[in-house]
């Protein structure tokens, strides 16, 4: 005679926000990353970057995000020896660590015609500008990547504390210096180890109400 077993119901709905563990997950290389870009594979509506091998969806900014970049632009840009320019939501090339992010502000060498055939990476870098305000910890976290990559200052511009971050002596181990800059004190524009002037913190902070 034959068993039958029951079947036991569902207890509770299926968990739909699962995702793979880590380990299962496939990294791209930044050169995998780049033949898909040249392939049409991602459009202007996927807004994606690489970031340590991974696909990361890319925050939507909001008027206060762009209000403030766009200021810090503007403060930054006088400042600037020859030689030197902003480039804006534009990628960044750091081959060790496979990522390709999209920083607010990027301070490069040289001109956008330098940059026509290829992003620029660290080398070619004096400064890395992010706005944080929802993706304040995403953005701390970058500072690894951006220390250990050897980009030579980061700033995060944290919309929350009101206050500048400036990570400086990148290494192996990512920057080996932050110091804290609160409304009253200044930022310093270094360029090429050289200091270009200098930027009141209150002044790329949002104006209060």
């Amino acid at each position: 005679m034959s068993t039958i077993t029951p079947i036991e119901p569902m207890v509770q709905a299926p968990d739909l926000g699962w995702v793979p563990s880590p380990q299962s997950l496939y990294r791209l290389s930044i050169e995998q990353y780049e033949r898909m870009v040249a392939s049409g594979v991602f459009t202007k509506r996927d807004r994606l970057h690489l970031i340590n091998g991974f696909l990361v969806a890319k925050m939507t900014e909001d008027p206060l995000h762009s209000a403030v970049s766009e200021a810090i632009r503007l403060a930054i840009q006088p400042l600037l020896p020859v030689g030197w320019h902003v480039r804006p939501d534009k990628p960044l090339r750091i081959p060790n660590y496979a990522s390709v992010p999209e920083p607010d502000l990027v301070i490069a060498r040289g001109s956008c015609w330098d940059y026509q055939e290829r992003h620029p990476e660290p080398a070619n870098v004096a400064l890395v500008v992010e706005v944080a305000s929802s993706s304040l910890s995403e953005d701390r976290g970058m500072a690894d990547i951006y220390g250990t990559g050897g980009v030579p200052v980061y700033w995060i511009v944290n919309l929350v504390d009101r206050q500048v971050e400036v990570h400086t002596d990148p290494g192996p181990g990512g920057y080996g210096t932050r110091q804290i800059l609160k409304p009253g004190q200044e930022v310093s524009v270094v360029v090429d180890g050289v200091e270009r002037g200098r930027i009141a913190v209150v002044d790329i902070m949002p104006r209060r109400p």
